[in-house]
């Protein structure tokens, strides 16, 4: 179990994006906002103090954004016409959002049109997940803000009754591999909750996926015609730590949620969640390592960078 906050500067082999390429870079604000990355970590830090439920909301955030026209910062938009990205169907729950306005006015005051909201969102995430005793790595930063946030772009966004084809083809179709589904999509929900409108189908259909007992305890948090916003953990044994038991969860049968449970049944993802959990430990993958390549990989989707996009004054809106 990884219980303890570690260090990692990442160098990648050739089948990892080249940020340099992408025109990304560790420390780009070393020179104009030095003090950038310490001001969003200050923020989180007490955020998660307040709350430790924000480390996986501002993680959550991260992905979304992500995934919907790239890591620009679009999900942060608001238009009286609530038709925006943070709107569609898909981004239902998705929060974090007074956290990284909270650091963008900071910033703002003090390095003022220099910071992305993109990148306090990426940089958050990192932070989120140290904060939650993960892995602390280095973030290239350098996005730019995007200007178009519209709800039907968010269309495609993988969903908890996804099918493992359905989830593979919309990761690969963001130049994510199996690994990085797993390790994004479960291995991310070792923090946080869902609620129980997205257990209650499997509950309905007495899924055979689902631990007898650990169904007895789900449906008794979820009863039928019960509240579907009852929070439930996503990893039932340490939600707030960042550790690899929600694999543990997942292979006994105790994933909460259907798209973790699906991945058991597909025998590369089976080897996968395994490799996290061998007994060797020569033989054991590293989860922390693993996820934090993953999230750099991912933060990398779709960036703006150079003369595109902006740097919003306000992350609800364009300039």
């Amino acid at each position: 179990m990884i219980t303890i906050a570690m260090f990692l500067v990442l160098l990648f082999a050739n089948d990892q994006l080249s940020f340099s390429e992408a025109q990304l870079r560790f420390g780009f604000y070393s020179k104009t906002c030095p003090s950038a990355e310490l001001i969003v970590h200050n923020i989180v830090q007490q955020a998660i103090t307040r709350d430790p439920g924000n480390a996986a909301v501002l993680l959550r955030l991260h992905f979304h954004d992500c995934f919907v026209e790239g890591c620009d910062g679009s999900i942060l938009i608001k238009h009286d016409a609530n038709d925006d990205e943070r709107f569609a169907g898909g981004n239902a729950g998705v929060g974090g959002f007074d956290v990284v306005d909270e650091a963008k006015a900071e910033l703002e005051r003090i390095c003022p049109g220099v910071v992305s909201c993109a990148d306090i969102v990426a940089l958050a995430a990192r932070d989120a997940v140290a904060e939650a005793k993960g892995p602390f790595y280095e973030v290239p930063t350098g996005r730019r803000d995007g200007q178009i946030a519209n709800m039907s772009n968010a269309a495609n966004l993988p969903e908890v009754e996804d099918s493992v084809n359905i989830l593979k083809s919309k990761f690969r179709e963001k130049g994510l591999s199996d690994k990085d589904l797993v390790l994004l999509s479960a291995g991310a929900h070792t923090i946080g909750t869902t609620a129980c409108f997205f257990v209650m189908p499997r509950l309905d259909a007495k899924d055979p996926t689902i631990n007898p007992e650990f169904f007895q305890v789900l449906r008794s948090k979820c009863p039928q015609g019960g509240d579907v916003n009852v929070r439930l953990p996503l990893d039932w044994e340490s939600q707030f730590v960042f550790d690899d038991q929600i694999f543990r969860n997942i292979k006994n049968g105790k994933g909460v949620i259907l798209s973790d449970s699906v991945l058991y049944q597909d025998n590369d993802m089976k080897k996968t969640i395994d490799s996290y959990l061998a007994n060797n430990r020569r033989s054991k993958a590293n989860f922390a390592t693993d996820f934090a390549k993953a999230m750099v990989k991912m933060s990398a989707i779709g960036v703006r960078v150079g003369v595109e996009g902006e740097i919003r004054r306000i992350c609800s809106a364009t300039n």
